[in-house]
């Protein structure tokens, strides 16, 4: 059997003016999983539109098309051409399960929800002649996942080539998230067996290993079994985890001994209210959200910036006493304790920040850059916050008729497509781009890197921060020449350098270790 997995690209990752790296990261491993369940004797090609580009001209008996929201048209217009010259399409990915009836129309199968269950019994249908027309993911589970065919990936195009994935979902439930209505109908957070993911990691060429999943502490016995799995393996590697975890007394020590060395943290926002309203609770102390329930109870709302802790070193407004009672019951997390922790471990910070959330305004942009710049967070992620199709945040702004428009293309956390509550959508948009340029400038730069206490750490801030977003024009030449992956050594070093960094004692001895109460 022909078999063909395509990745659309997004609109700006084929642009003839300009490619962002980001676009040049990661291979496709989701499509790379599905085609394990192959027959040795199926010719299968995976394409991915980011990276190479795609051919129509040819005539595969199945197409499976991973389908992202900003890529849906885009996608559909592949099905489409397919479906014409007698393929077979499929249909799956977060946009599909999200609006299947939409997708419904383009292929000849849809899939909803993660495929570990489905797809080998597509499979079985297909092959006997009588497939279905949707498939819908009840059974979560990857003990029996085969390993990927990474034989099927084009290393050479890819910054990071060594990506890998060994849990599903997030075992928490944000508003905004989009994944929580991928794997709604079963669990939402999974991970391989131990043994499973170790057998992964070995299978990878190189030092660098760059993990996707959603949290990758999530579950923290598989992380610390996992963590010391890796003991001696000589890797580097980067990944996600929250707040929260950060915290976990003894856990995150496990990670950087071997070998974490950067870390996306999901802020969000520098205000509980906010993380309140996303149910982002896992960014707060347990006694904010108790005294949020009361006071909300009670027909009163919290101060708009009562989230702003001492330890956060954040702009703070006059205080007021329901101010200080919020503070004296706990708020955000001390998000300052949580850098901090990471910094003294050896590990770089990637924040994620949202904005457009019902207690911000204008001032928003310029406190949530200051305080960034000031805690010495080496990069930033900014977003425009985006309702996803059924998340609940969604729901709320479809009830409330704040939704701007459909237009999926633009629903990528760079438009504004609803409308906010304290300012213009435009004024969202301005507020999103100006705090990408004052982030990084090269005064917040320096200014960041000179937090640091030493000079080796502000050397790494400076090599990290300017080679991720002062040099784009030569990112640029770099993957036009398809030469990204000769960049893989100099990350490399930079984050082998990061990590030779002693972890900070104290006068006994001890290695210090912040946990944070709830």
């Amino acid at each position: 059997m022909k078999v063909k997995m395509i990745l659309p690209a997004l609109t700006e990752a084929t642009s003839p003016l300009f490619r962002p790296v980001k676009y040049s990261l990661f291979p496709p491993l989701g499509l790379a999983t599905l085609a394990a369940y192959l027959d040795p004797d199926d010719e299968v090609a995976l394409v991915d539109e980011h990276v190479e580009k795609l051919s129509l001209d040819d005539a595969p008996e199945l197409v499976v098309i991973q389908v992202y929201i900003t890529s849906a048209y885009r996608s559909y217009a592949i099905a489409d051409h397919y479906r014409r010259r007698g393929a077979f399409v499929a249909l799956g990915g977060l946009h599909t399960t999200s609006l299947p009836d939409e997708a419904a129309a383009h292929a000849d199968a849809v899939f909803l929800g993660p495929g570990e269950d489905t797809w080998p019994q597509f499979l079985k249908d297909f092959r006997a002649g009588h497939p279905a027309s949707r498939y819908e993911s009840r059974v979560r589970t990857l003990v029996a996942v085969p390993p990927i065919r990474r034989d099927l990936i084009r290393r050479r195009l890819y910054l990071v080539p060594n990506s890998i994935v060994v849990s599903r979902g997030c075992p928490h439930v944000c508003d905004f998230c989009y994944k929580e209505a991928f794997f709604s109908g079963g669990k939402s957070f999974y991970t391989q067996t131990v043994d499973a993911a170790l057998a992964e990691i070995d299978r990878l060429p190189g030092r660098h290993l760059y993990f996707l999943d959603d949290h990758l502490f999530g579950n923290p016995k598989f992380a610390a079994a996992l963590f010391d799995g890796m003991r001696g393996m000589g890797r580097l590697w980067q990944a996600a985890g929250t707040v929260n975890s950060i915290m976990t007394p003894g856990l995150l020590e496990k990670a950087a001994a071997c070998g974490l060395r950067s870390l996306f943290v999901g802020f969000e926002t520098i205000s509980a209210e906010n993380l309140a309203e996303q149910r982002k609770f896992q960014n707060l102390r347990r006694g904010f959200i108790v005294r949020r329930r009361e006071m909300t109870q009670n027909g009163n709302a919290l101060p708009e910036n009562a989230a702003v802790q001492k330890g956060n070193n954040t702009r703070q407004s006059s205080a007021t006493p329901e101010l200080a009672t919020v503070q004296s019951n706990g708020g955000m997390r001390d998000y300052g304790a949580v850098i901090r922790r990471l910094h003294d471990n050896g590990v770089m910070v990637n924040g994620s920040f949202v904005f457009g959330m019902d207690n911000d305004d204008e001032s928003v942009f310029e406190r949530t850059v200051e305080w960034a710049v000031q805690q010495g967070i080496e990069t930033a992620t900014f977003h425009i916050l985006t309702p996803y199709p059924s998340t609940a945040f969604y729901g709320r702004m479809a009830a409330a008729n704040r939704l701007a428009h459909s237009r999926w293309d633009l629903y990528d956390t760079r438009h504004c497509v609803f409308k906010p509550a304290r300012m213009t959508p435009q004024q969202l948009e301005d507020g999103y781009w100006r705090a990408y340029k004052d982030f990084y400038r090269w005064g917040a730069i320096l200014r960041g890197a000179w937090s640091k206490p030493e000079l080796p750490p502000r050397l790494r801030h400076l090599a990290y921060a300017t080679g991720w977003k002062k040099f784009e024009f030569l990112w640029n030449l770099i993957i036009r020449a398809k030469q990204v992956t000769r960049m893989l050594p100099l990350l490399e070093t930079i984050l082998d350098e990061f990590g030779r960094d002693e972890p900070r004692v104290n006068s006994r001895g001890s290695v210090l270790s912040l946990a944070v109460g709830e």
